[in-house]
């Protein structure tokens, strides 16, 4: 399991997961991480990827003291789910939350009841 890694001066998130690559990019303007561009390749597509880097450069922006504009569609979808918090209990349930997302992502439960049945 890889981590996600921030290049400030590319102004760029990348993950890594068994070889491919998931992205995300921002630019900085007037004290705000404005988030301009999500992408995960099909490969690594909903195991997680993009809210673990949408959750690092939210980290970073709080860090720096800004605050988090998106311009791109994954971006605002991801903070209507996930708003900000300040109290550290919250933090706890939002990052358990986030655990349980990529999860349902990973497995969802909406197999046929035939699976792993024998006519």
């Amino acid at each position: 399991m890889s981590s996600v890694r921030h290049d400030a001066n590319a102004q760029r998130f990348t993950l890594e997961r068994d070889g491919d690559v998931g992205v995300l990019d921002y630019s900085v303007s007037d004290g705000a991480m404005i988030i301009t561009h999500t992408g995960v390749p099909p490969a690594i597509a909903g195991r997680g990827v993009a809210a673990e880097l949408m959750g690092a450069a939210v980290a970073a922006a709080r860090a720096a003291g800004w605050s988090v504009t998106p311009a791109c569609s994954y971006a605002a979808a991801y903070l209507d789910r996930h708003p900000p918090v300040d109290d550290p209990t919250e933090a706890i349930a939002h990052r358990e939350a986030l655990l349980d997302e990529a999860l349902d992502e990973s497995y969802p439960a909406s197999d046929p009841p035939s699976v792993g049945q024998v006519d």
